[in-house]
């Protein structure tokens, strides 16, 4: 039997170059959407909607909804809530639906939902929750990354990497772009994760923000527990298939 494919999209540019239809996708924005994600379904919150522009934010209104934005690394005016794990806490989100709108992360859901199979989202603070749920929905699979407004992200290819070398006996590693990125978390793993990521144009960009404790959050392995799986509209926490 053949084994599925895993391939890599490392930018937002390169979707339109990128097969989607029938195909798992994990969505991936460590810096910061997908790791926010995950803490806000972690913490109890019944659903993010993620939404592409500020405008169709608080268009969607309802019971229990809280809204969220973020552009370039900051909370927008009008919006309590931002793009950081940490302004989730269980006793603020705990039977909530968040809105959430992102410089990167919620457009990459957005390109992703036209053709996609199965779309979850991914970061480290979820990795193995991400990898178990991948090995058990055996498909061909896109690991895109949402980048930085459609530019390479370090960070994002990091965890690409990080998913392959864990699946590389499971699925057929398709593509120039998913190789290169496990060799980049082979080598960032000799220094350690963190220190690696340090090069990114995007971490320095947010350390520029004071939001160092965020970047360091996001990158550790594993803090949540939890699947980020998007159905009719809504990311939810799987509670099936990892």
């Amino acid at each position: 039997m053949k084994k599925p494919s895993l391939e890599c999209c490392l930018t937002p540019s390169l979707s339109e170059l990128t097969d989607f239809k029938n195909k798992n996708v994990v969505v991936i924005d460590v810096f910061r959407a997908t790791s926010t994600i995950s803490a806000i379904l972690n913490n109890g919150a019944d659903a993010v909607i993620p939404v592409k522009d500020l405008e169709d934010c608080k268009k969607i209104s309802g019971e229990n909804i809280l809204y969220a934005a973020e552009r370039n690394g900051q909370k927008p005016p009008g919006f309590e809530f931002g793009n950081s794990p940490f302004d989730y806490p269980e006793n603020i989100v705990n039977g909530k639906t968040v809105v959430l709108t992102t410089t990167n992360g919620t457009k990459a859901v957005e390109i992703s939902k036209k053709n996609a199979k199965n779309i979850i989202t991914g970061s480290f603070t979820n990795f193995s929750t991400v990898v178990k749920w991948l090995s058990n929905n055996k498909s061909d699979t896109i690991l895109f990354c949402a980048g930085w407004k459609g530019q390479f992200s370090l960070e994002d290819t990091l965890f690409a990497g990080a998913v392959a070398e864990k699946l590389q006996t499971d699925f057929i590693l398709e593509g120039d772009s998913i190789t290169g990125a496990k060799s980049m978390y082979t080598e960032a793993k000799k220094v350690g994760l963190l220190d690696y990521a340090k090069q990114a144009a995007h971490f320095k960009r947010l350390q520029h923000l004071g939001i160092q404790r965020d970047m360091e959050h996001c990158l550790t392995f594993d803090i949540y527990n939890v699947l980020p799986i998007y159905t009719d509209g809504k990311l939810i926490a799987s509670e099936t298939g990892f």
